[in-house]
């Protein structure tokens, strides 16, 4: 059965701005992984009336309808008792959801239960309960009419769990097939240049389907397919992939890996390689996203933030003569930094950043967004000028992005563009 979902995130807190709406992100590309297509996201404060509202709109116009928030003991948790009122299915009390409650307070939070908290066990009739281990609000599952509802917590680790232990194989299981799906990960091509490459595949594609999705600073694909078994979806993929695969070229750098820096972790496996990072604008980032990665130890010498120039000076050896001359915003500083970092930690390859994250250009007329990201092997130093727009964290990313990317084209032996 295929699926069309709303979500309807539940919480004042949402929409004064307090936190973000990170289940609806997540369950969204949770159900598009199972081919559940997501068509509308609502956000509704803890009010009845505007609830009702928002649950007979939905139910109109999507078949499967999916609460998060509003679960809880405390006298604004009014979720499940709306939606069952709307949707004309009694609350009644479910003694296995108890008994989860109370394991978890005794054996997971060792502390006695709140007087109330089992109010939570009482569900709708029918459904299919979600035990929560990492929270108290158990989830479920129930059908009224034609429409499927899901009820699940607030809390983004209690709704991530219940999403990926309970409700992704409660909706494999209404599959009379296998849904399949790779990520294809692209840097260096903006979204709209993607849909121009591909749009005619994208506008084509039905099973298999390619659906673009915009990242901070890079774009990813899913080409998700149904089919009897795993093998059949594979084989449904294999022709579109191969289109996509010659369309994009080098700018497609990965399938199935978590970024950038999963694939360049892999190539300097493969090909014995270690590297270091100077960083000035990045301020640590390449450090951080490398070193997040298992297996790191093998690859990464090490990294100097040398956030000031008497430390580009002084650690780095970039010349004064050079910061004086240039300013630190420069082509000849990065590539000073990257063969400086590359000398005192003895790796293999080493990159550089160092540009104007914001808010303000520099004196020389740099804009802010102004990035230098520089490549350095034993054989020839390359630097990448860039314009990263304003945003301090989109300009750290982009150019943290751009110094993986420069190391990934080195190990695979691609052109450099900027070079």
């Amino acid at each position: 059965m295929t699926y069309h979902a709303e979500i309807i995130a539940v919480g004042t807190e949402l929409l004064l701005g307090n936190i973000a709406n990170t289940d609806a992100q997540e369950l969204s590309q949770a159900l598009a992984s199972v081919g559940v297509d997501v068509l509308y996201h609502t956000v509704v404060g803890d009010n009845p009336q505007r609830l009702e509202e928002a649950i007979a709109i939905a139910r109109k116009r999507a078949d499967l309808l999916i609460f998060t928030g509003g679960l809880g003991p405390t006298y604004d948790d009014l979720t499940k008792e709306t939606v069952c009122r709307v949707l004309d299915v009694p609350l009644t009390f479910h003694p296995e959801a108890a008994a989860d409650i109370r394991r978890n307070f005794d054996i997971i939070f060792h502390r006695e239960m709140p007087p109330g908290t089992l109010h939570q066990a009482e569900l709708p009739e029918g459904c299919e309960v979600f035990c929560n281990r990492v929270g108290t609000a158990p989830g479920c599952v129930f059908c009224a009419g034609d429409v499927t509802a899901v009820l699940l917590p607030g809390v983004p680790s209690e709704c991530r769990y219940l999403t990926e232990t309970a409700l992704l194989p409660w909706l494999r299981r209404q599959s009379s097939g296998t849904i399949l799906s790779h990520d294809l990960r692209i840097f260096g091509l903006s979204e709209p240049q993607v849909q121009e490459l591909l749009g005619d595949l994208m506008d084509q594609a039905v099973n298999p389907s390619l659906a673009p999705y915009a990242k901070t600073g890079e774009v990813m694909l899913r080409l998700t397919a149904k089919g009897d078994s795993p093998a059949a979806c594979e084989e449904r993929m294999a022709p579109l992939l191969e289109q996509v695969r010659g369309r994009l070229g080098a700018y497609l750098y990965g399938i199935d890996v978590s970024g950038l820096e999963e694939t360049v972790l892999h190539l300097l496996h493969q090909h014995g390689k270690t590297f270091s990072a100077a960083e000035s604008c990045t301020g640590g980032l390449i450090a951080k996203r490398i070193t997040d990665l298992p297996g790191a130890s093998c690859v990464f010498r090490g990294g100097v933030v040398s956030y000031t120039n008497e430390v580009k000076a002084s650690v780095l050896g970039v010349p004064q003569e050079t910061l004086d001359r240039y300013g630190a915003v420069s082509e000849p500083v990065a590539r000073a930094m990257a063969e400086g970092v590359r000398r005192i930690t003895g790796s293999d390859l080493s990159v550089a950043t160092t540009g104007l994250a914001g808010p303000d250009g520099d004196d020389r007329g740099n804009p802010v967004g102004t990035v230098f990201v520089a490549l350095s092997t034993p054989e020839r130093t390359a630097v990448r000028h860039m314009n990263c727009g304003s945003g301090r964290d989109r300009v750290r990313m982009l150019a943290s992005h751009c110094a993986f990317d420069l190391l990934r084209r080195e190990l695979e032996h691609l052109p450099i563009e900027g070079e």
